[in-house]
């Protein structure tokens, strides 16, 4: 019953969503997510670091193919040193599409967890933004999205992360954010000279190109100044004789 509803649930990721269904997910998705506030702990009892400093780790690579999908697909991967309710990746090129539940898995074991997260956005569009649960730290969220362009093309897709946390303490709804955490350019590319940056670590911008091209125009500006001195003794009195 888990596969099935998990097929029923999940868009495509070429697919545009309707206003209708837009409306109905987020309902959703805001009862399940007061629903899992009741079963969350404080986070001072949940885990050890600030929830508000949370460190998370991640990567992109090349996605699994869609069915009736053409689009490059992107899989991410990223986990936290804290349990997280939420997250979102920000892209600086247009998401073309989404799948709509990413899965969990636990680091120590590396087996599948009950764990899950519901996502949407628009399409296209530059962000994802998913509600759900990672109970404990160092669960790794893997999930796919989809782009109009070729994974190893430049600009090469370099998503941010920013996850936040929710939790009840004395019957008052408090949230934490961390973030953001930079996934990275895809791995798996040949080196460009953009290797090794990051939109958070970006390439340093070299100046000064101009200037010496000034310079080659002043040397020829005082060569002209020559052929001008020569020019007097060339119109001397001798002709005139």
């Amino acid at each position: 019953m888990t596969d099935q509803s998990t097929k029923e649930r999940r868009h495509p990721l070429h697919a545009l969503h309707t206003a209708h269904r837009k409306a109905t997910w987020g309902l959703a998705a805001i009862v399940g997510f007061l629903a899992l506030l009741l079963a969350i702990p404080p986070a001072g009892h949940a885990a050890e670091d600030n929830p508000n400093n949370y460190s998370c780790l991640g990567s992109i690579a090349a996605g699994s193919a869609e069915e009736g999908s053409e689009e490059q697909q992107v899989q991410y991967k990223f986990y936290c040193d804290g349990p997280i309710t939420g997250y979102q990746l920000q892209a600086q090129i247009p998401l073309t599409g989404l799948a709509g539940q990413p899965t969990l898995t636990g680091n120590a074991t590396g087996q599948p967890l009950s764990d899950t997260f519901s996502c949407s956005g628009e399409v296209p569009g530059y962000a994802l933004n998913c509600v759900g649960l990672a109970k404990e730290g160092y669960e790794t969220v893997t999930g796919q999205f989809a782009i109009g362009s070729k994974l190893c093309a430049e600009p090469r897709v370099d998503p941010l992360l920013t996850v936040t946390y929710a939790y009840l303490e004395k019957g008052v709804v408090t949230q934490a954010i961390s973030g953001p955490f930079d996934l990275g350019r895809p791995s798996g590319c040949r080196p460009t000279a953009n290797s090794g940056f990051t939109r958070l670590n970006p390439r340093p911008v070299k100046l000064g190109g101009k200037g010496s091209k000034h310079g080659k125009h002043g040397k020829k500006t005082g060569k002209n100044k020559k052929a001008g001195k020569s020019n007097p003794k060339q119109g001397t009195g001798k002709k005139t004789k």
